[in-house]
């Protein structure tokens, strides 16, 4: 069971791929460390390009300068590229910012596979555990929790198979004992 819907997600991945630009704007995703933009400047082939957000989330683009990525959406990262070629270097810019890649979210504990897994939109804890390989053996049914990007052990909730994951989250698989 587990293999096909790992198959049938496997299907589903290049439609989420497409709609991610639409989704990132949808719900005012906000970039940081490790999501990957893809920017285009029409009829500028050497402005076109990928952007990795590194860990100071500032970057330098040709003719631009330094400017930040991290906290942006991507709606904000066009504007700012826009503004900045207008003028001294293009007349009428036209630019479209894209995710890429989103950046990983992370599991561990009782699944086949743990680390960072990148974060697809619409992510719940059922499709993650899909993405890990699936639970081990002894793995609680019930016991499972996720640690938000940037919290602590006490920013730790107890989540069902239906919660939503987001970039940067931690979810954790305990182990059952019976």
């Amino acid at each position: 069971m587990m293999y096909r819907l790992l198959f049938i997600f496997t299907l589903l991945l290049p439609a989420l791929n497409a709609h991610s630009q639409d989704v990132a704007s949808d719900m005012g995703y906000r970039l940081a460390t490790g999501d990957v933009i893809y920017v285009r400047v029409y009829g500028e082939d050497d402005l076109t390009m990928r952007l990795t957000v590194p860990s100071d989330g500032t970057v330098r683009y040709a003719f631009v300068g330094d400017f930040q990525l991290a906290g942006k959406t991507i709606d904000q990262v066009e504007k700012e590229i826009m503004a900045r070629l207008l003028g001294d270097y293009l007349v009428n810019p036209q630019v479209s910012v894209s995710i890429a890649e989103f950046r990983d979210f992370f599991i561990q504990g009782e699944v086949a596979r743990t680390g960072g897994i990148p974060w697809q939109p619409g992510l719940t804890v059922r499709t993650a555990i899909t993405l890990a390989g699936g639970l081990r053996e002894r793995a609680s049914r019930s016991k499972w929790f996720l640690v938000p990007e940037g919290g602590g052990e006490g920013d730790r909730r107890r989540v069902t198979e239906d919660d939503p994951v987001n970039p940067g989250d931690t979810l954790i698989i305990e182990q059952s004992f019976f």
